[in-house]
């Protein structure tokens, strides 16, 4: 008889079936969670108490390290729990819960990183308009826009994922639960759920890449007519960072959702999905405030205004 439910309990296959690696693996990642914490934190509290850094273009970093936060945080102290205890299982409701929050931060993360791409074509391509087409308040309601539409696409790909029934498999080969996983192990009553998925790849995954994409033609294209080599390095300056950060996020996500379903890309899987959920959001504020004079600036002043606090 077959053991058909929509209420299983999964087991997470995360790294390796011997737990003799669970320590090295539990250091690395518990390091990986801490530098990214303490990275983003700082990115969030220097933007916050630096009023000249209360600007569009710092504004969508601020929220970028947020999300980055909130986007290991889903995943990471869950796996550490594993690693630590051995319990690898997680119930249907665990997976749910931990997949919803995981598609609005990475949902959200998609737009803020196309509406950054824009900001940076105003930036250099119209930039004695660009107080006037980015202003605080559209700032605001372009990023409460941004968060209420990955929260309600969360909320329909959650949704959809329950009419899903589970039979010959409950194991999950991802250190967490996501839509391709539960995809992948899924033996029935599942067609809605592809419908929805597809549906958000399409419209939060490859429109913003396309947004993105046509913005740095345009800005390639502005800074080659630039007659001066230094006018160009500076122009390109202004945005080497985020073409960093969406180079990295996109390069590694998509290299998992275009990946086979094969026990021998099962590895190569793991390393481009810990890659764009854990090392990714660690590295984005580094990337930021070592490529950012103004962000290294703001932070040497919050660091000598702290030492004269303290003497």
């Amino acid at each position: 008889m077959e053991n058909c439910t929509s209420l299983p309990q999964f087991h997470i296959v995360a790294f390796s079936s011997s737990s003799a690696f669970d320590l090295f693996f539990f250091s690395v990642f518990l390091l990986l969670y801490l530098m990214g914490l303490i990275a983003n934190s700082v990115i969030i509290t220097v933007i916050y108490l630096d009023q000249q850094l209360h600007t569009p273009m710092y504004l969508f970093l601020c929220n970028l390290s947020l999300i980055d936060l909130c986007y290991t945080t889903v995943t990471v102290p869950k796996l550490l729990d594993m690693l630590l205890s051995g319990n690898y299982t997680v119930s249907f409701i665990q997976c749910l819960t931990q997949m919803y929050f995981f598609d609005v931060f990475g949902s959200t993360e998609i737009f803020l990183l196309s509406a950054m791409a824009y900001d940076r074509y105003v930036a250099i391509c119209n930039p004695l308009h660009y107080h006037r087409i980015f202003s605080r308040i559209l700032c605001v309601q372009l990023m409460a826009a941004v968060w209420i539409s990955a929260c309600l696409n969360s909320i329909l790909v959650t949704l959809s994922a329950t009419y899903m029934s589970f039979c010959y498999s409950f194991i999950i080969h991802r250190f967490f639960c996501d839509s391709k996983s539960l995809m992948e192990i899924a033996s029935a009553n599942q067609e809605m759920f592809i419908v929805v998925v597809y549906f958000e790849i399409l419209v939060f995954g490859c429109c913003p890449f396309f947004c993105s994409l046509l913005s740095y033609i345009e800005i390639i294209s502005a800074i080659l007519k630039i007659k001066s080599r230094d006018g160009r390095r500076k122009a390109f300056s202004t945005c080497s960072s985020h073409l960093t950060v969406l180079t990295l996020f996109y390069g590694a996500s998509t290299s998992v959702f275009l990946m086979p379903q094969s026990d021998q890309y099962r590895v190569l899987e793991q390393i481009f999905t810990v890659l764009y959920t854990v090392v990714t959001p660690m590295l984005n504020p580094l990337i930021y405030s070592l490529q950012n004079k103004d962000v290294k600036n703001s932070l040497k002043r919050c660091i000598g205004l702290k030492n004269k606090i303290i003497n």
